[in-house]
């Protein structure tokens, strides 16, 4: 048994910061809220100030790539909400290796000693 009482001030007001706030599971839930909306809109922003992608036509017998947003909410040391995180992420794993892609790259650190 543990009891509320006995929990740090900082650690009670995380819990109970846990409890009320919900990290919505779609779009459609994280369009009710405009903390959500806000994030989106500052995810898409800054993706586009990276210039990540740019449009082009989609070539004939091709699929799009879908995308998914991913939804976090991100917390001070001391429990207090820091911000609400919104990611959009590729569906990658739809790819369809010499259709969509040819090649495949990971940069990997050579540690020479």
């Amino acid at each position: 048994y543990v009891s509320y009482s006995g929990l740090s001030p900082a650690y009670r007001n995380f819990v109970c910061n846990i409890s009320r706030l919900v990290e919505p599971s779609s779009y459609a839930q994280a369009c009710q809220d405009p903390k959500w909306v806000a994030a989106m809109h500052s995810e898409l922003q800054a993706l586009e100030a990276n210039h990540t992608w740019s449009l082009v036509s989609l070539p004939p017998n091709h699929r799009p790539i879908g995308c998914k947003w991913i939804f976090r909410i991100k917390y001070n040391s001391d429990g207090t909400v820091d911000r609400f995180k919104a990611r959009l992420v590729a569906k990658g794993f739809n790819q369809r290796e010499g259709i969509d892609f040819t090649d495949t790259f990971a940069p990997v650190a050579k540690l020479i000693t």
